[in-house]
């Protein structure tokens, strides 16, 4: 099946705020907006942020050794959009939740990995992959 586009709805305190993080520190076009709600285009998905007063509050799980916020969502990109992601995001001061790292090095999935969140505490992790077909292995 080819992949297609996600749509993602989530919860934001301050869509000032949410339009500078999506906008201009991970780099996403704008779309349509209204005074509750801005369309991103998140590589190609469709992301919406909604203003509710209650953002998103994450816990973790483990994964590979280490705690990941849960519920979280991000993208699979190549490793050198990935690279220039981690350094656009560490250039606007964003604190990593996980730093960028591989994870289940030499092992079947193996793929790099970073999580961090956005001034709502929504979680993101966005993946890379050297090896596109290890996106699903087994």
């Amino acid at each position: 099946m080819q992949a297609a586009p996600f749509h993602l709805a989530f919860p934001v305190h301050d869509l000032e705020t949410a339009r500078h993080f999506y906008g201009t520190v991970l780099g996403c076009e704008e779309g349509r907006s209204s005074d509750h709600w801005i369309d991103f285009s998140l590589f190609g998905n469709q992301i919406v942020t909604h203003l509710c007063e209650n953002a998103a509050d994450a816990s973790n799980s483990d994964v590979d050794g280490h705690g990941v916020p849960v519920p979280h969502f991000g993208v699979v990109l190549s490793m050198e959009v990935f690279d220039a992601l981690a350094q656009r995001v560490r250039e606007a001061g964003i604190k990593f939740a996980l730093e960028p790292q591989v994870r289940f090095k030499g092992l079947v999935g193996e793929q790099a990995t970073m999580f961090f969140k956005d001034p709502s505490g929504n979680a993101l992790e966005f993946k890379a992959f050297a090896d596109m077909s290890q996106l699903f292995a087994k």
